[in-house]
């Protein structure tokens, strides 16, 4: 028999004993959104957004504040850009740096033809014909060269010409993508010199060096096969940047690499974990970095010292189950991060680089929390069907009461290679499902980092397998106490998670009584033929379906294909589907949503045309959030 062990500390602190409120989706949607602009240029103090959307008038508000890193209180700026010392313009103050969209290839009927003024079709003779939520149509973000007279440009030059490729990285590139050398003589830029198929199938990025007084450029990373991004200067003139080993493979280890003459230092190499985000401190002496640790994002630290000297040791800073999701700052011996937990939105902390210590520094959304009484969150430990400790987390209703049975929700993470640590979501939100009288069992499965490389890659190739033995092993145990009801047990998830729920509603052996499937991957044949970034389902299922000799991807196709076990759905199923999503094409959703209602199912269809692989906006997401508990309370 499998046991469960249970830690005796619990994460998350109970609301105010006289709250008389829980979360709902509309105090969720109002909450402040908290992102950070910046150190002040003395290192004093901090920049930072709030954005807040009001459901009375359906507008959204952004406001600037500015607090000391020591503490006290934020007041509105409006002159936050200002304060912030711009990246964007070199050292001397001669050029500036930005991105802009080429028209580079044609596209339209009317490139070809321009005499047919109203045709709108579009001609494609290569892949890569959309990504993420839009569609090529020609044009690509190039880097350009800014000459500047005082503050006005007076000449620009494209750094990329006549080249189709993109800088930033799409969908998801920024500022990052492109920054000045130390010295202000050298433009860094990354991108992935690929075009159609080769770049469908491909994750090589490289990082490019624009010098000013040679114009010409080189390839930093030549030879060096994976995605390799954020390339970011220390103060002494040293480069660092991120690199993963192998082309095609988008969560393959993240290594923190140095650039020390001719020579290429990899920091993390013998470190069992896999780099987020970092940046160098002030001296240049050190990098901090964020990594997912035991389904938390904790910062640490590793020394650099230039080759031949001591090898570098990685040390772990911050503890405690929270997320550090962003590294604002340094200011003397603190660190200004971004933090959350399950039941706290973002919000500003100071962190002691020297003792870990940490404290709260913006207050955004205080009062809100102040009038909702929240449940806790545990963490707990299940012994896997093969002999594996697996972290779970475990959110409960608030005033939790165990003498009485609840149901319970088996929370489905995406990914399939994204961690499952104390984040806060705007739509999968713990403590909103918590607050509606339901259970929470989130498995940190297998295929998540925080729980070394291994525990990551096992997932690639083996969707059906071992991670849906995790699944079921957690709500298993999990459904032995005796506050868990287990009539009325649900699962839901999205993309990854969204395949999860597809899948076990073909094996659970009537275990669940209702299922809720965001963006998941119903058909793998369907999903190979028309998702954008074909390097993914290269990785992770082995290869194209028409490869009969290829034992892995026939292994992906036949055994884990969700639609091969459709005709032992027998439960209630919500699914939904965003009409822009080009990772999870629509056919998925439509293709279940078919299925089940052909099969005679209870079944709901929520299409979101206007919405890629997330919800983005306010009131999509108020209403994804008022059917998701209403189909709940009709099944469970």
């Amino acid at each position: 028999m499998k046991k469960i062990s249970t830690f005796l500390s619990f994460i998350a602190i109970s609301g105010l004993v006289n709250a008389q409120q829980v979360m709902n989706p509309e105090t969720l949607i109002q909450l402040g959104k908290v992102s950070a602009l910046g150190l002040t240029k003395d290192g004093k103090s901090v920049v930072y957004n709030v954005k807040k959307y009001s459901v009375a008038d359906g507008k959204a508000a952004n406001k600037q504040y500015i607090i000391p890193v020591a503490g006290g209180t934020a007041t509105e700026t409006a002159d936050a850009a200002a304060l912030v010392s711009s990246d964007r313009i070199s050292k001397d103050g001669k050029y500036s740096i930005s991105s802009n969209e080429v028209k580079v290839k044609n596209i339209y009927g009317k490139d070809f033809y321009p005499e047919l003024t109203k045709s709108e079709v579009m001609i494609y003779d290569n892949l890569n014909y959309r990504h993420w939520d839009t569609w090529e149509d020609g044009a690509f973000g190039h880097v350009f060269l800014n000459t500047l007279t005082g503050s006005k440009v007076t000449d620009s030059l494209d750094l990329m010409p006549g080249e189709p490729h993109d800088c930033p990285q799409q969908p998801s590139g920024g500022d990052e993508d492109f920054v000045w050398s130390h010295d202000g003589k050298q433009i860094l830029y990354v991108t992935k010199k690929k075009y159609g198929k080769d770049y469908a199938i491909s994750t090589n990025t490289d990082i490019y060096a624009y010098n000013i007084d040679t114009k010409k450029t080189t390839n930093l990373t030549e030879g060096m096969m994976g995605y390799d991004t954020k390339p970011a200067y220390a103060s002494t003139g040293t480069l660092a940047f991120l690199s993963m080993k192998t082309d095609g493979y988008e969560s393959d280890k993240n290594d923190i690499i140095v650039v020390n003459g001719t020579t290429k230092i990899n920091l993390t190499k013998d470190w069992d974990g896999t780099v987020d985000e970092f940046r160098w401190s002030n001296d240049g002496k050190k990098i901090y970095f964020t990594a997912a640790f035991d389904g938390t994002v904790q910062l640490y630290v590793v020394d650099y010292a230039p080759a031949g000297k001591t090898a570098p040791v990685v040390k772990q800073v911050s503890k405690g189950d929270f997320d550090i999701h962003g590294i604002v700052g340094q200011s003397g011996n603190t660190m200004v991060v971004l933090r959350t937990d399950m039941n706290h939105a973002a919000e500003l902390y100071t962190l002691d680089l020297s003792t870990g210590a940490m404290k709260q520094l913006s207050h955004v959304n205080d009062a809100a929390y102040s009038g909702i009484t929240m449940g806790k969150i545990e963490r707990r430990y299940v012994t896997a069907t093969d002999g594996e400790k697996m972290l779970v987390w475990v959110a409960y209703p608030p005033n939790f009461d165990a003498t009485k049975k609840y149901p319970t929700l088996l929370y489905c993470q995406g990914g399939p290679q994204s961690p499952l640590t104390q984040f806060y979501s705007f739509r999968w939100n713990f403590q909103l499902m918590a607050a509606n009288g339901y259970i929470v069992v989130a498995p940190n499965r297998r295929g998540m980092p925080g729980h070394g490389v291994k525990w990551n890659e096992e997932i690639s190739r083996d969707y059906g397998g071992q991670n849906m033995k995790d699944y079921l092993i957690s709500i298993d145990e999990l459904s032995k106490e005796p506050y868990v009801d287990k009539n009325r047990l649900g699962c839901v998830g999205a993309s990854y998670g969204g395949y999860s729920v597809y899948f076990l509603a073909g094996i659970h052996q009537n275990r669940f009584k209702s299922f809720i499937a965001h963006d998941g991957i119903f058909d793998w044949k369907s999903m190979y033929g028309t998702t954008e970034e074909i390097f993914f389902v290269n990785q992770d299922l082995g290869g194209p379906y028409w490869d009969e000799n290829n034992a892995a991807a026939q292994k992906s196709y036949n055994q884990f294909s969700p639609i091969n076990f459709v005709k032992k759905w027998n439960t209630p199923i919500l699914i939904i589907q965003g009409g822009k999503d080009y990772r999870v094409p629509i056919e998925q959703g439509l293709e279940a949503f078919q299925a089940a209602q052909l099969l005679g199912l209870k079944s709901k269809l929520l299409y979101f045309p206007t919405e890629n692989h997330w919800i983005l906006r306010e009131q999509d997401a108020l209403v994804w959030q008022r059917e998701f508990y209403k189909w709940l309370k009709e099944t469970l």
